[in-house]
């Protein structure tokens, strides 16, 4: 049969998937995982305020700690948000939120039918503490025997059926039991034959031993997204290393710049603009690794959208593809990254 993907409303032909943004998160609520009350006791008394705009320059730089900051559960707001996107072209979005940081399939058929959009549901586990407390005493094939029949029969009684693994956290250092979950999702993913988008670290050398994991466990490593290129590996050598597995490399931070006490500054990494997005992605697309390069703007906060004075899902169409033609990209390869290179590592085989 021909390969299909699998949407919260169905399976659809893999060629009707249009324009899609790969790393996305519409209704969530990470406050039990990325959380930080601050020491200052001026800034710990804003992080309990409700999201503001006067408040908007100390969230840039402090986004996870701020508790209202780090839940949408509206799904009025989160339709508004997604009708912008779709006004701008998109057509399909992948959300990977996952059990314990607020997954709701139900929520997202409703946002799916009153948008038109192909929404794609992740499944899976995230990091170690979002994690419900039946996890630990899982086997790998216990998890993998539950995502399989996400994608298969659906989540729990709902009957809404998952379309890709992920995205899968690691910590760093790696704890135990994600190191189980990996593995899980690696013997899922062999049988079902699907996209599987994973979250390293922050550490250049979390996706490498993400990668090694997988590969035990039998994963189709050309099916493997790697999220969050942009704050975690910036090396060119080892970029290419990582390219040359044949994983897909995936800038998903778009308007994501401030560096200035970011909370990854004192881990020592460096936010890239959104113009070193271009140029990396550019140099990899020269040295043949166009097809293995996915965008998308990884919208996980109130601050992000565009209500709350964010750049939105619609700030890759609207803002960076005009600028990347501007730049001499030319439309193939425009296309490649938002709709060839997706449909690619979402497809799998039609009835699951």
């Amino acid at each position: 049969m021909a390969d299909a993907v699998q949407t919260v409303l169905g399976p659809i032909p893999v060629d009707d998937l249009g324009v899609t943004m790969s790393h996305e998160h519409l209704l969530f609520d990470q406050r039990g995982v990325t959380f930080k009350e601050p020491a200052d006791p001026e800034d710990r008394e804003l992080a309990y305020r409700p999201v503001s705009l006067e408040m908007f320059h100390w969230l840039q730089l402090n986004w996870g700690s701020n508790l209202d900051n780090l839940v949408v559960d509206s799904e009025q707001l989160v339709t508004e948000e997604a009708l912008r996107y779709r006004k701008a072209g998109g057509e399909a979005l992948v959300d990977l939120t996952l059990q314990g940081a607020g997954r709701n399939p139900l929520a997202l058929v409703r946002i799916a039918r009153a948008t038109g959009l192909h929404i794609v549901m992740g499944s899976g586990y995230y990091l170690a503490p979002t994690h419900p407390p039946h996890v630990a005493s899982m086997t790998e094939e216990e998890i993998a025997a539950e995502i399989i029949g996400d994608f298969r029969h659906g989540v729990g009684e709902t009957g809404i059926r998952a379309g890709v693994i992920g995205e899968i956290g690691s910590s760093w250092p790696l704890e135990a039991q994600e190191a189980r979950v990996f593995r899980a999702a690696g013997l899922a993913q062999r049988e079902l034959e699907c996209g599987l988008s994973v979250h390293p670290g922050r550490h250049p050398d979390s996706p490498f031993q993400i990668i090694d994991i997988l590969r035990t466990a039998g994963a189709d490593l050309t099916r493997v997204i790697v999220s969050h290129i942009d704050r975690t590996v910036h090396d060119p050598d080892r970029l290419r290393a990582l390219a040359d597995v044949g994983c897909y490399l995936e800038y998903d931070l778009f308007g994501t710049e401030t560096t200035a006490r970011h909370p990854y500054r004192e881990l020592g990494i460096d936010i890239p603009t959104d113009s070193q997005r271009l140029n990396q992605i550019r140099a990899l697309m020269d040295i043949g690794h166009g097809a293995q390069i996915l965008i998308s703007q990884d919208v996980c906060t109130k601050h992000r959208t565009r209500r709350y004075g964010g750049m939105g899902y619609d700030y890759i169409l609207r803002d960076i593809v005009p600028w990347m033609r501007e730049r001499g990209f030319a439309e193939r390869e425009i296309r490649l990254l938002v709709i060839e290179n997706p449909r690619q590592a979402l497809s799998m085989p039609a009835g699951g």
